[in-house]
């Protein structure tokens, strides 16, 4: 199975410091709808994996969540595009889940649900947690240098043999370029 693994805020869309707390805020980076579509139409299997700490905070309820998810899976659609499975971690910063990222929770539950080993798989992220449990499951830690990614970068300490692009959509040729 061609799977890839993606973080949501300031990978597919544009990241606030206050939480993307509405479908209104909740707003795609240029090309990244375009890129998802690519890996889809390359046979990829797109599965999101991000924390949404706002609901364990109380900024937003489920219903809420589910709306800004709705919105981005029909405005994917516009450009053939798709997830194919969404995973999230509810809980907030302070919790002692095993799901939130830099955790690997979400990542075995991925391969869990999917039956698939995850060495080699790309997850692209633009936080040093998500490298990190990306890297814990042995996928190949992608960080795009949107949202966080700038600052993650120039924070150091990335896991070993992690790729760096501008945004979703070069690091989406680089995966695509790989596996030609």
């Amino acid at each position: 199975m061609k799977l890839v693994i993606l973080d949501r805020d300031g990978v597919i869309n544009f990241d606030s410091a206050q939480f993307i707390k509405s479908p209104e805020e909740w707003k795609p980076i240029p090309g990244s709808l375009e890129a998802i579509a690519r890996l889809n139409q390359a046979g990829y299997r797109v599965v999101l994996a991000t924390n949404q700490s706002g609901v364990g905070r109380g900024l937003f309820d489920m219903a809420t969540l589910n709306a800004i998810h709705e919105k981005m899976h029909k405005l994917l659609s516009q450009y053939g595009g798709r997830i194919d499975a969404l995973f999230y971690c509810p809980h907030a910063a302070d919790s002692k889940c095993a799901c939130r990222k830099p955790n690997s929770g979400m990542f075995e539950e991925i391969a869990n649900r999917l039956n698939v080993d995850l060495t080699g798989v790309p997850a692209i992220g633009d936080s040093l947690r998500d490298l990190q449990a990306a890297a814990a499951m042995g996928c190949v830690p992608i960080l795009v240098r949107t949202g966080k990614g700038e600052k993650t970068l120039e924070a150091g300490n990335l896991p070993d043999n992690t790729l760096v692009f501008a945004d979703l959509s070069e690091a989406v040729k680089h995966v695509l370029a790989k596996a030609a």
